[in-house]
C-alpha cells in the first residue's frame, strides 16, 4: 500500500469455535489466551514488549471459523512480528500454573459478557438460531467445559487448530513481497502437521425458537434472526443489499419507520451474519419494554416488504453504503490483510475488488425478492428479548405478525 510508514500482518488459521465438540467448548479462544502466556524463548512480558519497543502492538481474535494473530509495526517491523507470532502459534509454552490462572480470567470474561445486555442477547439469539451445535454455543465457552482442560489437551488441541495446513499468513501496507516470503519460508517452513486430521464439519442448521428473558434493565434489546445464505452463495451480494435497505442506515426502513415515524426506538438496525455455509439476517433494537411488542410488529412488516420489488432509488443507495463500506474497510492495513486471508481460505485466492463491487452492482429488485421468499419460505425465526417483563411479548409477536 504506497505511502503507508506501517505494516500489517496477520497469521490466520482456518478453523476456530465452529470446529469444537460440547466438551471443548471455549477452547480455541482459551488457546489464543494462553499462548500470549510464553512461547519460543520469550516469557508473557517479553512477547509484549518487543512489539512495544518498535512502536508496535500485537493482537487476536477467535471466531467460529478462524482464529487471528495480528502484529502492528513500523515499516521495517516484518521480521520480528513474524518471529514472534510464529513462536505463538507453533511454540507455546501452555505452563500448568498459567493455565490455571487464565481459567479464571476467561471465567470472568465469561461472566462479563452475562452482565452485558447487549452481549447476552446476542448470544441468546445465535443459541436459538443453531441449537445444539457448535454454532450455537458461545465462543467463550462455559466454566465447566473450560475447566477440563489441561496442558496436554490444549497442546494436542493447538496442534489441530493452527496445523500448517490451516494456515494463511498475510501482510499489507509497508511490505516487500520477496521478504515476506523469505520470513514465512524462515519461520514456518518448517512446521510440523502432528495434529489429528480435522474433523468433517456437519452442515449448519438453522433450527429457531424463542429465547425470552426477563432482568430488570431500563430498556428491552431484541435480536430477530432468520435463516439466509452463507458467504459462499451466489445470493450473498442480495443478502448483503437486503440488510442495508431493512435497515443500514439512517435511511432504511427501519430507521425511519421504527424511529422516525413511530419513535418506537432510539436504535435499530439491520445486519447479515454469514458462515461458509450459513448465514442470517438479523435485526437489532432497543427500546422501552412497553413498545417492545408493536417494534417486533414494525419489524416483521418491514421484512414481508421486501417481497416487493424495491425501486431504483433505494437499491442504488443500499449499493453504494455497501460498496463504500467495503472500499473504505480496505484503506487500512490490517483490514487488508485480514480479508485477504479470509478469502484465501474460503476461495483460495484473493478478490478483486473492482470484480466484487461489479456482482454488487448485478444485484437486481427481482434478486432481493427471490432471496425474500427463500428466507421467508422457512418459517422459522430466532428471536431473543431481554428486559422488562412487559417486554417479553415481542417474542410471539414478531413470529405472528410474519408466519401468522
Amino acid at each position: 500500500m504506497p505511502g503507508l510508514q506501517t505494516v500489517a500482518l496477520s497469521v490466520v488459521a482456518g478453523r476456530g469455535a465452529r470446529a469444537e465438540d460440547e466438551l471443548r467448548s471455549g477452547w480455541s479462544h482459551l488457546l489464543e489466551h494462553m499462548v500470549f502466556k510464553g512461547a519460543g524463548a520469550r516469557s508473557a512480558r517479553q512477547i509484549v514488549e518487543v512489539i512495544e519497543a518498535q512502536g508496535g502492538n500485537i493482537n487476536a481474535a477467535t471466531g467460529y471459523e478462524r482464529t487471528s494473530f495480528q502484529v502492528r509495526a513500523l515499516a521495517g517491523g516484518l521480521d520480528l512480528g513474524s518471529a514472534v507470532l510464529a513462536d505463538l502459534v507453533q511454540r507455546p509454552a501452555l505452563d500448568e500454573a498459567d493455565l490455571e490462572r487464565e481459567k479464571q480470567v476467561v471465567g470472568q470474561e465469561i461472566a462479563e459478557a452475562a452482565d452485558a445486555p447487549d452481549d447476552l442477547v446476542f448470544e441468546l439469539a445465535q443459541t436459538a438460531a443453531f441449537e445444539g451445535q457448535p454454532l450455537g454455543r458461545p465462543i467463550l465457552g462455559t466454566p465447566q467445559s473450560i475447566a477440563t482442560t489441561t496442558p496436554q489437551a490444549l497442546g494436542a488441541w493447538r496442534a489441530s487448530l493452527y496445523g500448517p495446513k490451516t494456515l494463511v499468513v498475510s501482510a499489507a501496507g509497508a511490505v516487500d513481497e520477496n521478504e515476506l516470503l523469505r520470513l514465512v519460508e524462515r519461520d514456518f517452513g518448517h512446521a510440523s502437521d502432528d495434529g489429528a486430521a480435522p474433523e468433517a464439519q456437519a452442515p449448519a442448521r438453522f433450527v429457531g425458537g424463542q429465547r425470552p428473558l426477563a432482568k430488570k434493565l431500563e430498556q428491552a434489546n431484541l435480536v430477530l434472526l432468520l435463516p439466509a445464505v452463507g458467504v459462499m452463495d451466489p445470493a450473498y451480494f442480495s443478502l448483503r443489499l437486503l440488510a442495508e435497505v431493512l435497515g443500514g442506515g439512517m435511511a432504511s426502513r427501519l430507521f425511519q419507520e421504527a424511529r422516525e415515524n413511530r419513535g418506537l426506538a432510539y436504535a435499530i438496525d439491520a445486519y447479515s451474519e454469514t458462515y461458509a455455509d450459513a448465514g442470517v439476517l438479523g435485526v437489532f433494537a432497543g427500546c422501552a419494554a412497553g413498545d417492545a411488542a408493536e417494534l417486533a410488529r414494525v419489524a416483521a412488516g418491514e421484512i414481508a416488504g421486501m417481497l416487493k420489488p424495491v425501486g431504483e432509488a433505494e437499491l442504488s443507495r443500499a449499493k453504494a453504503q455497501l460498496k463504500g463500506a467495503m472500499f473504505m474497510g480496505r484503506e487500512g492495513a490490517l483490514a487488508r490483510a485480514e480479508q485477504a486471508a479470509g478469502q484465501v481460505l474460503l476461495f483460495g485466492h484473493t478478490l478483486d475488488p473492482v470484480e466484487v463491487a461489479a456482482e454488487v452492482d448485478a444485484v437486481t429488485p427481482s434478486h432481493l425478492v427471490s432471496l425474500t421468499e427463500q428466507i421467508l419460505a422457512h418459517k422459522r425465526a430466532a428471536v431473543a428479548v431481554l428486559g422488562p417483563k412487559a417486554a417479553l411479548k415481542a417474542a410471539p409477536a414478531f413470529e405472528r405478525s410474519l408466519f401468522g
